[in-house]
C-alpha cells in the first residue's frame, strides 16, 4: 500500500459519457424529471421508523440494538437514499420543498446531516477527486491513521460518520454554515428532545444506532466502498447490481446516477437497459457484503485507494454549480 492517492490529469470522468449516451440514444432524455411520489415512501420509511423505536422504549437495549442492525438500518439506510433525491431536487419542483423533504428524512438519523450532505453531495457531482472540494475524498491524515490494516478499516467503517463530520474544515472552497444548516439542526434535536422527554433514551439509542449501522460497519457499509474505491484501477466509478437495490431506492446504479444525476431512482435500471454497452463492459459488484469483506481483509485496498484531480473542467464554485451542478450543460451542449 502506497500512502498516497492516484492522480489524474483529466477532468471527472463522466461528461463525456454522458454527451456520448445522449447522442446515441437521444430518447433518454425522456427519463429526466422529478418523482413526486418519492415523498410517499419518504413519509412512510419515518412514520414507519419512530414508530418503531417508540415500540422499543421499554424494551432491553440489547434486544434494541439488535432491531437496528436487522431492521433499523435498513430503514435509516433508505432514507439516506431518499436524502439523496432531494439533494438532487428529484422530489418536488420547489428547491425549499426538496431541502424541507430532507430535513423530514432526517428525523429517523437523530443527527442532523441532510442539508450539509445536499452542499457537498452536488460539489462531489461536480468536482468528483478534487481534494479541496470533494468530502467524499478521505482526508491524508485519515487515511494515515487507518492505515491497510483489517482492525484499522473496521473502526474506521463503524464510526465512518464521525470521519465523514471531520472533513468540511479541509474544504476551503464551500461555505461550511447556512441559515439551512442551523434550521435542521434546530428541528432535529428539537425532536430528539421531545423523544427522550415522552420515551426515555431507548428510542434515541434505537435511531443512532440505526444510524450508526446503516453507514457503517454493516453489509451496507459496502455502499460507501463500491462507489468510488479503486477495486479496478483506473476505473472509479462504480454501480452494484445486487438484491439490496430494492431496499436502497436503486442507488446502486452509481455510475449511470453519476452519468444522469437528473434521472430519479426508480428510471435509472432504464438507463443500462437503453445503453449497456456502456455500462456491461464496467467492472460493478454484486454483494456490498462480499465487498465490505474484501476492503477490510485486502491490505492492498485502503483509504488511499482513491482517484484525486485538479482539473475542474472549465467548471467554477458557485451557487449556480450547487444547484443542480452543471447537468442542463451537459444537456445542452451533448443535443
Amino acid at each position: 500500500m502506497e500512502n498516497n492517492f492516484i492522480f489524474s490529469e483529466s477532468p471527472e470522468p463522466h461528461i463525456q459519457r454522458t454527451k456520448e449516451i445522449i447522442k446515441k440514444y437521444p430518447q433518454i432524455k425522456e427519463l429526466m424529471g422529478r418523482n413526486p411520489y418519492t415523498f410517499l415512501y419518504i413519509a412512510g420509511i419515518v412514520s414507519t421508523q419512530v414508530g418503531l423505536s417508540i415500540l422499543l422504549s421499554d424494551q432491553s437495549w440489547w434486544l434494541v440494538l439488535l432491531c437496528a442492525y436487522a431492521i433499523g438500518a435498513f430503514a435509516n439506510h433508505a432514507l439516506f437514499t431518499l436524502i439523496h433525491e432531494c439533494s438532487h431536487n428529484m422530489v418536488f419542483k420547489s428547491r425549499v420543498a426538496n431541502i424541507w423533504a430532507g430535513i423530514l428524512c432526517d428525523l429517523p438519523n437523530a443527527v442532523p446531516s441532510s442539508v450539509q450532505f445536499r452542499k457537498y453531495h452536488l460539489k462531489h457531482h461536480a468536482f468528483q477527486g478534487h481534494y479541496d472540494i470533494d468530502a467524499d475524498i478521505p482526508s491524508v491524515w485519515e487515511a494515515k491513521l487507518i492505515g491497510n490494516s483489517f482492525l484499522g478499516k473496521a473502526i474506521w467503517l463503524l464510526f465512518y460518520p464521525i470521519f465523514q463530520v471531520t472533513r468540511p474544515p479541509r474544504l476551503r472552497e464551500i461555505q461550511f454554515s447556512s441559515v439551512w444548516v442551523w434550521v435542521d439542526l434546530v428541528v432535529v434535536i428539537g425532536f430528539d428532545l421531545l423523544l427522550i422527554y415522552f420515551f426515555g433514551l431507548m428510542p434515541i439509542l434505537y435511531l443512532v444506532a440505526s444510524f450508526f449501522f446503516s453507514v457503517g460497519l454493516h453489509p451496507l457499509g459496502g455502499r460507501w466502498i463500491q462507489e468510488h474505491y479503486l477495486t479496478d484501477s483506473p476505473q472509479e466509478t462504480y454501480s452494484y447490481y445486487g438484491p439490496l437495490n430494492k431496499l436502497a431506492f436503486n442507488v446502486g446504479y452509481h455510475n449511470e446516477h453519476h452519468d444522469f444525476s437528473y434521472i430519479p431512482w426508480n428510471k435509472l435500471p432504464e438507463i443500462k437497459r437503453i445503453a449497456p454497452e456502456y455500462y456491461d463492459t464496467l467492472t460493478y459488484h454484486t454483494s456490498w457484503s462480499s465487498l465490505v469483506w474484501k476492503f477490510l481483509s485486502d491490505p492492498e485496498i485502503s483509504l488511499f485507494s482513491r482517484v484525486i484531480r485538479e482539473n475542474k473542467g472549465n467548471v467554477k464554485v458557485t451557487s449556480s454549480a450547487e444547484q443542480d451542478y452543471h447537468d442542463q450543460i451537459r444537456i445542452k451542449e451533448a443535443v
